[in-house]
């Protein structure tokens, strides 16, 4: 399990740094979610998932590690695509 954060989207509660204070903090400037580590350890995904479901502004997602992997080989192989010139989905060529 990785976890995603919306830094824009936050709005400086605290419950994820409260929930799982292993995975989050707050930044002392603005307040917001700071990311401890992207990946979650197997005995703290119950704590993840508790901070994901108590965020009021919905700034945190949970992958699923083959969700993650799945959306790292499509972001590759879109970048291997324009960098070879070819077309893009809508019919015209990369600018």
């Amino acid at each position: 399990m990785r976890i995603g954060i919306d830094r824009e989207r936050c709005q400086g509660a605290g419950m994820c740094a409260l929930s799982a204070p292993e995975l989050f903090d707050q930044d002392p400037g603005d307040g917001r979610v700071v990311l401890l580590t992207a990946g979650v350890p197997t005995g703290l995904r119950p704590a993840a998932r508790l901070a994901a479901d108590v965020c009021p502004a919905g700034a945190l997602t949970l992958l699923d590690d083959s969700d993650a992997a799945e959306r790292d080989r499509a972001g590759a192989a879109a970048r291997e695509h324009e960098q070879a010139g070819a077309p893009t989905g809508d019919g015209s060529a990369p600018a």
